[in-house]
């Protein structure tokens, strides 16, 4: 295969792209400045249009035979237009997939389990739910797997949990800040189970769907196996650190006061609502989560931080 990443210096595309290039595959890595691709065999910089605008990707497409398009706005509540998600997350997933329609044998899209669900959600989510995005980043998501199905080229399209890793960004950013610092911290009450997804996992699930003709035209829900509670978090992300967990069990107002200390308060429902994903449909295909949440937030911690670019 050659195959074009979208989006390669990201925190998926960071991962992704060297994995890939260890497995034999020609990998066109595009990013908005191809000098911070991470250089190896089978890897070819290349720069990626800009995505405010129209984009011609005839020279990015030319000779490869997949697309795995992680290239997007992360969630930023507050802080963006709708136009620009619009504009980012669903044209521009358009613009590509009508231009690539006959020249590629598969589109796979990076979408995201917001374009499933909110914030929190009282029963297992599954690929069977009809979709409920409740803000602008999880509706551009969707409608951006719909331009792509309707592109009328073969594609696949994941909806990742919350992916994990080494210099991982967003809340789970937060969290291990908080897990940092030496006091007992007021987490041991919260048992709720949320799923999440170990980089590794989703490396694992983006190379299968690429290599497996059942998943073609289908989409995906991946997360690991098993869902974990905030206490559990807290808890590996401090063994990782090699410090006891140190989990006191404390009313959730005093949580709420903790998270605001931290200038968190707004991620409150992130961390106390139950958010539990059934990876079945994709493991049924043969794809198979080998890391387990505690252990692989455990090794997260163990890895030391790039410095920001």
């Amino acid at each position: 295969m050659r195959i074009l990443v979208t989006g390669s210096t990201g925190f998926i595309g960071q991962s992704l792209v060297p994995a890939l290039a260890r497995q034999g595959y020609f990998v066109r890595a595009a990013a908005r400045d191809p000098s911070r691709v991470a250089a190896g065999p089978n890897i070819e910089p290349v720069a990626m249009p800009d995505l405010s605008g129209p984009a011609d990707w005839s020279t990015a497409l030319e000779d490869v035979s997949h697309v795995v398009h992680l290239a997007g706005i992360a969630h930023a509540p507050g802080t963006l237009s709708d136009g620009i998600y619009t504009r980012i997350n669903t044209e521009a997933v358009a613009e590509l997939a009508e231009q690539a329609k006959g020249k590629i044998d598969r589109f796979v899209l990076m979408s995201s389990v917001r374009a499933q669900a909110g914030l929190s959600s009282p029963t297992i989510i599954t690929e069977a739910d009809e979709p409920t995005p409740t803000e602008i980043y999880g509706r551009t998501k969707l409608e951006a797997e719909r331009r792509l199905a309707a592109s009328g080229g073969d594609y696949t399209v994941l909806r990742p949990a919350v992916v994990y890793g080494p210099n991982v960004k967003g809340n789970i950013a937060s969290l291990a800040t908080i897990a940092k610092t030496p006091m007992p911290l007021p987490f041991g009450g919260l048992d709720n189970r949320r799923s999440l997804l170990s980089i590794d996992n989703l490396i694992a699930a983006t190379v299968h769907v690429l290599q497996t003709e059942q998943t073609r035209n289908e989409t995906y829900l991946v997360a690991d196996a098993e869902p974990i509670s905030v206490a559990g978090m807290v808890a590996a992300m401090r063994e990782g650190l090699g410090r006891p967990p140190q989990l006191v069990k404390m009313p959730h107002r005093a949580i709420r006061r903790l998270m605001k200390s931290f200038g968190r308060e707004a991620d409150w429902e992130r961390v106390c609502g139950t958010f539990e994903i059934d990876p079945a449909k994709l493991m049924a295909t043969g794809w198979k989560p080998e890391v387990e949440s505690t252990e692989g937030i455990r090794q997260m911690m163990r890895v030391p931080q790039a410095p920001a670019p």
